[in-house]
């Protein structure tokens, strides 16, 4: 998600003299762009009822979204346009298409109630977004790395309300299945995850997170193993790493001075 870091580097020169050409302040809109087409694919997917397409999608937009902002720090592409294109870019892939799938998944059944419960999540989503786009404008010194995000970030919250859907992948001829498809339990996880986007609660920030060189081939070794088992059992490493985040949440409440410790003390 770029637009945090927007008002750091210019678009035009970086503070080390580089100057990006014309065509690398179009690779990170370029990626922003192709995570909103993923976004678009995912309701078009959850539409015909193919919801593991859909669930891809989803998670192939989040994962340019997060490629976007590096690329754009990278190159020394940062703009204004980029960081609203990412906004509109992050509505529709986690905030629509999370709902359209998760309404013709399950909550379609509640009726009306159902299709309110939709609403509300998008609604949630783009106050978050708003929110955000606003506080990051009002802040006093951009430079600042903040500890942690107010509310739940909008790809964290996607991938949240879907991970009933993720866990009945494996067990979909089970009763265990037929239950997590319960549009009951289902509308409540959905509004309390937009509850959590709309929230002040403090949610750990990865962003300040900064492994010293010699731990950078224990990352790649652990980065490799998750990319294995994602490949061999995608959807129980989905599912794993989801429940690893809901337990991280609340870390995010304690002081920043801890959370700033907690970091230092992982990366020596």
């Amino acid at each position: 998600m770029r637009r945090m870091r927007y008002g750091r580097i210019t678009a035009k020169t970086r503070d080390d003299g580089f100057e990006p050409s014309a065509l690398s302040r179009f690779v990170p809109s370029g990626l922003t762009i192709l995570a909103l087409c993923s976004g678009a694919t995912a309701i078009r997917f959850a539409l015909d009822g193919n919801f593991r397409a859909a669930v891809i999608a989803i998670i192939v937009a989040a994962v340019l979204d997060t490629m976007d902002g590096k690329i754009a720090r990278l190159l020394g592409a940062d703009s204004k346009f980029g960081a609203q294109l990412d906004s509109l870019a992050d509505l529709v892939s986690f905030g629509i298409a999370p709902a359209v799938l998760t309404y013709r998944w399950t909550l379609h059944q509640a009726g009306g109630a159902g299709w309110t419960i939709a609403l509300i999540y998008c609604v949630c989503c783009a106050i978050r977004l708003a929110r955000f786009n606003i506080e990051t404008v009002e802040a006093a010194d951009q430079h600042a790395a903040n500890a942690h995000f107010s509310g739940v970030p909008t790809p964290a919250a996607a991938c949240m309300v879907l991970l009933t859907m993720l866990v009945s992948f494996q067990w979909h001829d089970t009763t265990a299945g037929a239950w997590l498809a319960d549009p009951i339990l289902n509308g409540a996880v959905v509004s309390i995850v937009s509850l959590l986007m709309v929230s002040r609660i403090p949610t750990l920030s990865l962003k300040n997170l900064h492994l010293e060189r010699r731990y950078l081939w224990l990352a790649s070794l652990v980065g490799a193993a998750i990319v294995t088992l994602a490949v061999l059992w995608p959807w129980a490493t989905l599912s794993g790493g989801l429940a690893l985040y809901i337990l991280t949440l609340p870390l995010g409440a304690r002081p920043r001075s801890e959370q700033r410790q907690l970091f230092r003390e992982f990366g020596e």
